[in-house]
Protein backbone atom coordinates (compact mmCIF):
# COMPACT_ATOMS: atom_id res chain seq x y z
CA UNK A 1 0.00 0.00 0.00
CA UNK A 2 1.12 3.61 -1.16
CA UNK A 3 1.97 6.14 1.89
CA UNK A 4 -0.55 8.52 1.97
CA UNK A 5 0.50 12.30 0.01
CA UNK A 6 1.98 14.51 2.57
CA UNK A 7 1.18 18.04 2.36
CA UNK A 8 3.91 19.11 4.44
CA UNK A 9 6.95 18.00 5.43
CA UNK A 10 9.93 18.76 8.98
CA UNK A 11 12.85 20.24 7.83
CA UNK A 12 15.46 21.40 9.65
CA UNK A 13 16.05 25.03 9.54
CA UNK A 14 18.18 28.47 11.55
CA UNK A 15 16.77 29.98 13.89
CA UNK A 16 15.73 33.65 13.22
CA UNK A 17 18.52 34.06 15.28
CA UNK A 18 21.49 33.34 13.61
CA UNK A 19 23.31 35.13 11.38
CA UNK A 20 25.40 33.50 8.67
CA UNK A 21 28.04 35.44 6.79
CA UNK A 22 29.99 33.91 3.94
CA UNK A 23 33.84 34.98 3.59
CA UNK A 24 34.45 34.04 -0.13
CA UNK A 25 32.68 30.48 -0.44
CA UNK A 26 35.83 29.28 1.81
CA UNK A 27 34.44 29.59 5.22
CA UNK A 28 31.40 31.25 7.30
CA UNK A 29 30.48 32.61 10.64
CA UNK A 30 27.57 31.74 12.57
CA UNK A 31 26.38 34.42 15.35
CA UNK A 32 23.72 33.38 17.72
CA UNK A 33 21.97 37.07 18.74
CA UNK A 34 20.82 35.68 21.92
CA UNK A 35 24.05 34.14 23.23
CA UNK A 36 26.51 36.47 21.32
CA UNK A 37 28.44 33.67 20.86
CA UNK A 38 29.66 32.89 17.30
CA UNK A 39 30.66 29.45 15.33
CA UNK A 40 33.06 28.92 12.50
CA UNK A 41 32.08 26.83 9.32
CA UNK A 42 34.51 25.07 7.01
CA UNK A 43 33.05 24.99 3.10
CA UNK A 44 31.53 21.48 3.62
CA UNK A 45 29.53 22.78 7.08
CA UNK A 46 28.89 26.49 5.16
CA UNK A 47 27.40 24.43 2.16
CA UNK A 48 25.27 21.89 4.47
CA UNK A 49 24.05 25.68 5.97
CA UNK A 50 23.11 27.32 2.83
CA UNK A 51 21.49 23.79 1.97
CA UNK A 52 19.35 24.46 5.36
CA UNK A 53 18.75 28.25 4.21
CA UNK A 54 16.76 27.03 1.36
CA UNK A 55 14.62 24.18 3.48
CA UNK A 56 16.77 21.04 1.73
CA UNK A 57 16.23 18.29 3.02
CA UNK A 58 19.31 16.07 4.03
CA UNK A 59 18.82 13.99 1.28
CA UNK A 60 19.14 16.88 -1.46
CA UNK A 61 21.89 18.38 0.78
CA UNK A 62 23.91 14.87 0.55
CA UNK A 63 23.68 14.82 -3.22
CA UNK A 64 24.97 18.46 -3.40
CA UNK A 65 27.58 17.37 -1.53
CA UNK A 66 28.91 14.40 -3.29
CA UNK A 67 28.51 15.74 -6.52
CA UNK A 68 30.83 18.53 -5.37
CA UNK A 69 33.31 16.22 -3.17
CA UNK A 70 34.93 12.76 -3.76
CA UNK A 71 32.13 11.08 -2.18
CA UNK A 72 28.62 8.90 -1.83
CA UNK A 73 25.89 10.62 -0.88
CA UNK A 74 25.56 8.20 1.76
CA UNK A 75 28.73 9.19 3.44
CA UNK A 76 27.76 12.97 2.83
CA UNK A 77 24.05 12.48 4.40
CA UNK A 78 26.30 10.68 7.81
CA UNK A 79 28.24 14.01 7.24
CA UNK A 80 25.00 16.11 7.86
CA UNK A 81 23.27 14.17 10.17
CA UNK A 82 25.89 14.48 12.47
CA UNK A 83 26.47 18.60 11.76
CA UNK A 84 22.50 18.97 11.94
CA UNK A 85 23.02 17.36 15.94
CA UNK A 86 25.93 19.66 16.68
CA UNK A 87 23.58 22.17 15.22
CA UNK A 88 20.87 21.78 17.44
CA UNK A 89 23.15 20.82 20.41
CA UNK A 90 23.99 24.70 20.09
CA UNK A 91 20.51 26.09 19.31
CA UNK A 92 21.24 26.80 15.66
CA UNK A 93 18.45 25.02 14.04
CA UNK A 94 15.22 23.48 15.12
CA UNK A 95 12.24 21.33 13.13
CA UNK A 96 10.14 23.11 11.31
CA UNK A 97 7.16 22.20 9.60
CA UNK A 98 6.63 23.11 5.82
CA UNK A 99 4.45 22.83 3.08
CA UNK A 100 5.73 19.95 0.47
CA UNK A 101 7.53 21.35 -2.59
Amino acid sequence: MDEPYRMTETYSTPYDHIVFTDFDGVEGILVDLNTKKYYQLNETAMMIWKGLEKFMTPDEIARDLAETYDTTPQEALRTIESLLRQFGSYNLVGDKLLPRT
